[in-house]
């Protein structure tokens, strides 16, 4: 049972980090498409920066999800996180691409091309 509690707190922690990296590659986005380049839009950017060198160190793993691997053997590419399969199975794809999507339109407004 006490496994059971450490692993749902994970999931917890694990979901609300996901939810504010979430939120900051979107406010990346909006800051490039409403040309509203801030602090905060480059902060963000270094936050995203920060979080793919952490997955790099940990062989594209989130730290959350190798402490969640001692409370569990599922195979589920959702066991620690609260998020549907599909999304957790293809997470760093998704959320890349729209990063990478931000910073193009954040660099394009910042050098003023558009």
């Amino acid at each position: 049972m006490e496994m059971d509690k450490k692993l749902l707190a994970i999931k917890l922690l694990h979901t609300l980090v996901w939810a504010f990296f979430v939120t900051i590659i979107f406010y990346i986005v909006y800051s490039g498409l409403a040309n509203k380049l801030t602090t905060f839009t480059w902060i963000s950017i270094g936050l995203i920066i920060v979080e793919g060198l952490v997955l790099l160190l940990f062989k594209m793993f989130c730290p959350l999800t190798v402490i969640a691997r001692r409370y569990s053997d599922s195979e589920k590419a959702n066991f620690d996180i609260f998020l549907p399969e599909w999304l957790a199975k293809y997470n760093k794809e998704i959320f890349t691409s729209i990063y990478l999507l931000g910073v193009a339109l954040v660099l394009l407004r910042h050098f003023e091309v558009f």
